[in-house]
């Protein structure tokens, strides 16, 4: 169900819940709820070590737990997500993957393997309420939240799909994880908070990922950015931003009507000020919309002498939409002027642009 120009939701709508998952907990958690099952605590740590380890939910490869341990422990692995189609292109070394969740909502997620690390882009929540109209995604509106084990389980599906040897490059681990997927991350707080947890916490607690290989998106919600510096979690923050002035903003990105440009940067400046983390600032180069070399102008004046980085994207455009890539000679000049305020700039290696490789598309398609 789309969304009227401009609309924003910021509470999910209220529908089932996931099945309870080991990756929802902590370990404290877990050896409480074996408890509950019958079982002795240590198994939650046994079982924990499959999990984020071994990277297996099959029962039946766990031969160190007896098997009435292992029906009743069950409960603890359901399925959460289950594969709807997968998409590959760069020779194998990009796979998306569109998923269904247990209510019939569906996600995306997408694994790229590069030769010095490999990156997990994952999905936050079911849709997004933030309504950006140059992002499919946002015209699907918001059908809810994901539990921090949806989350979760989109980084062990391709952790276990490289160190199965299934990505061409022999076996490998998942390196980075960036909420770029669908939804709006910080609109998901706790459950996104929790997953990162899980992803950077040492195995058998966690995947063992390090904090600093995990970017959060947001486009904008000040409070939360806040929240996030003080969680003693060195992530990387990446600011969607899109636009340097507020009269375009206001359309491109609408959270921009409630927290203005100049409030989301000082945001973004005290969370790097906090964390000693560099603020990657996300700019999506639309077609004669905001790639004018005067907007590159503003946002060099706005960024420069600040811990930050410029990551240039060339619009992946949606079907039937009017936003479309800049052209090749005003993405250049947009470079040019950055540089020229000193400003560290990179453009998006356009990945997966073969596959619908805008989060949304496949979903969109179902």
């Amino acid at each position: 169900m789309s969304q009227p120009p401009g609309q924003l939701t910021f509470v999910a709508p209220r529908r089932a819940k996931p099945a309870r998952h080991l990756a929802d907990l902590n370990m404290a958690a877990r050896r409480a709820a074996v408890a509950e099952l019958g079982e002795k605590p240590f198994r939650a740590d046994q079982l924990s070590r499959h999990y984020f380890s071994h990277l297996t939910s099959d029962l039946e490869a766990m031969t160190d737990l007896p098997a009435a341990a292992r029906e009743r422990l069950g409960a603890l692995l359901p399925t959460l997500l289950t594969p709807v189609r997968e998409m590959t292109t760069d020779a194998g070394t990009t796979r998306k993957t569109l998923w269904r969740l247990f209510d019939g909502a569906l996600v995306e997620s997408v694994l790229m393997r590069y030769p010095d690390r490999v990156t997990m882009c994952v999905s936050s929540q079911a849709g997004c309420g933030m309504n950006c109209p140059f992002c499919a995604t946002g015209q699907a509106g918001l059908t809810r939240n994901m539990s921090t084990a949806e989350i979760v389980e989109q980084v062990v599906a391709g952790a276990r799909a490289l160190a199965q040897g299934q990505i061409p490059g022999g076996p490998g681990r998942v390196s980075n994880v960036v909420f770029m997927g669908m939804g709006e991350p910080l609109a998901n707080y706790k459950q996104v908070v929790e997953a990162v947890r899980r992803m950077v916490e040492p195995a058998p607690d966690g995947l063992g990922i390090s904090a600093r290989g995990v970017t959060v998106s947001t486009v904008g919600l000040v409070p939360a950015i806040g929240k996030l510096a003080d969680e003693g979690m060195p992530v990387t923050l990446a600011l969607s931003l899109h636009a340097p002035d507020d009269e375009l903003r206001d359309t491109l990105v609408p959270i921009n009507t409630r927290w203005k440009v100049a409030e989301v940067l000082d945001a973004a400046w005290a969370y790097a000020a906090k964390t000693k983390r560099r603020v990657s600032i996300e700019y999506a180069l639309i077609k004669d919309i905001n790639d004018q070399e005067w907007r590159a102008d503003l946002l060099g004046k706005l960024v420069r002498n600040k811990l930050v980085h410029v990551n240039l994207i060339p619009l992946n455009p949606t079907p039937g939409s009017k936003w479309t890539a800049s052209r090749p000679e005003d993405e250049r000049a947009f470079v040019r002027r950055l540089e020229f305020h000193g400003v560290p700039v990179t453009v998006r290696d356009t990945r997966g642009r073969e596959i619908d490789g805008a989060c949304g598309q496949l979903a969109a398609a179902e």
